[in-house]
């Protein structure tokens, strides 16, 4: 995950001294691979040692470490296509502006989304998917699309899901899990009261819980025994979940496609059902 977004994601529930540090570096990162602890530690008002137990803190042995994955962020940050607008829609844009800021903020989220999720990650939440005799999938609004979607392409690889719109029926099904059971839990902004409440149930009932929220410190990701993220722009003027929406589907398409790859079966699956629906097709 970019140390950066990590920065940016955490900011706010940080100690007043650390937050100065993390403005700086959020702000001019480049300026900041140029600078010792000691200049760094001058340009934000702190210590020396401030700026290494502010390493510290983030899990690094010391400053080189954090400027070594700082420059990294850099390297890995996504530019959109020369022509295509990424930034926030206004009333008074244009069709076409509209459309390209449109497209530019779909790119940048799924491109970020890629990025802060490392492969270990991923084959933590393959295991748990291959190794789960259930797999719940709980979301609500538009995580319960998403939801419903990848329980869709998980039904077609012979998995056991359960899925369900109503949070009642939801917190029901959570209710009969057991330590052998997954429970995928989508959430952008972590704090969906139903989402929660289905999380802990099943939590409690000794079902594995997989998260699927943003980076920003939330109740679901601290439960999770395994978490991955979504990158979206829509945190601050949200009319509906979009760009959250497409990080979630660009998400779980991954892992049904990784899916694919892992089970010595899959295709048998694939053909099988594609076979049982041609006749609905003629």
């Amino acid at each position: 995950m970019s140390i950066l977004k990590i920065l940016s994601a955490k900011i706010d529930a940080m100690t007043q001294a650390d937050q100065q540090i993390a403005r700086f570096i959020l702000d001019h990162p480049e300026q900041m691979l140029t600078m010792s602890s000691a200049a760094l530690a001058e340009a934000t008002g702190r210590s020396q040692s401030s700026v290494v137990k502010f390493s510290q803190k983030l899990g690094y042995e010391g400053y080189q470490q954090l400027k070594l994955d700082v420059n990294k962020a850099k390297a890995q940050e996504f530019h959109a296509p020369a022509g295509v607008i990424h930034g926030s829609i206004d009333a008074s844009d244009s069709y076409l502006t509209i459309l390209q800021k449109l497209i530019g903020s779909k790119l940048l989220s799924m491109r970020e989304t890629t990025a802060v999720n490392t492969e270990e990650k991923i084959d933590l939440a393959l295991d748990a998917l291959m190794s789960a005799r259930r797999i719940q999938l709980a979301g609500v609004g538009a995580s319960s699309l998403v939801a419903r979607d990848f329980s869709y392409k998980l039904l077609k690889l012979g998995r056991t899901v359960l899925v369900d719109s109503d949070s009642h029926i939801q917190i029901s099904n959570a209710s009969a899990l057991n330590g052998e059971d997954l429970i995928v839990a989508l959430s952008h902004s972590g704090r969906s009261v139903e989402t929660l409440r289905i999380a802990e149930i099943a939590k409690a009932r000794g079902a594995k819980l997989l998260s699927v929220t943003g980076l920003q410190p939330n109740p679901l990701l601290e439960l999770a025994d395994i978490s991955l993220f979504t990158v979206a722009d829509e945190e601050r003027v949200r009319s509906s979940a979009i760009t959250s929406r497409d990080a979630q589907l660009m998400l779980m398409d991954m892992l049904f496609i990784l899916l694919l790859r892992r089970q010595a079966d899959a295709y048998d699956y694939i053909h099988r059902s594609e076979t049982a629906v041609t006749v609905l097709k003629v």
